[in-house]
């Protein structure tokens, strides 16, 4: 929970930022930039991340002024990494380049096997959520690695809570399908 001392101080910031200060809105960006550079990574992936992050951050400015405050700075900020990821997904499938050389990155754990097993898990896991549709990925993003409610992503996604449990249900389905096909 935000203490309200910090909430009444983002408040403050964003009337600031409202009216063009552009100081406020560099201190909302400072608290707000990392949770939506990891969304948009989860959304789009490491190399689009950059991308759709500082794309969002060019809306949310832009569309300020509209901000009425009826929902947190911060979920707002989500919504509009949320719409920015699917822009750029849209515009870099038109634009699908195939890799010369697979990217490998190897983590350090107690094996090489248990190191190797855990790259190809992990890309396979990468793969199998860059399969499903936007709103499939954006439903499973936000539910299962975010942790938000049901609730949370039906008013993020602005969508019903049962659409919201359809997806995330057809998304899981479908994940474990394309798992189990693969292993």
């Amino acid at each position: 929970m935000i203490p309200p001392q910090v909430q009444s101080d983002e408040r403050t910031l964003v009337e600031r930022a409202r009216s063009g200060d552009q100081a406020a809105f560099s201190e909302l960006v400072w608290r707000h930039q990392d949770a939506m550079f990891t969304l948009a990574t989860r959304l789009v992936g490491p190399d689009l991340a950059p991308d759709v992050t500082q794309e969002a951050l060019l809306r949310a400015w832009r569309a300020l002024p509209k901000f009425r405050g009826e929902a947190r700075f911060s979920t707002w900020l989500h919504r509009i990494t949320v719409n920015a990821a699917w822009t750029q997904r849209k515009r870099a499938a038109r634009h699908e380049a195939v890799p010369l050389i697979e990217d490998t990155h190897e983590d350090t754990a107690p094996g090489p096997e248990f190191a190797g097993e855990m790259v190809d898990v992990r890309a396979g896991l990468r793969e199998a959520i860059e399969s499903l549709s936007d709103g499939q990925r954006a439903v499973v993003v936000l539910r299962d690695v975010y942790g938000w409610t049901n609730q949370e992503v039906a008013d993020e996604l602005d969508i019903t809570r049962t659409t919201a449990k359809v997806r995330l249900h057809r998304a899981r389905m479908k994940l474990r399908e394309i798992l189990e096909e693969a292993s």
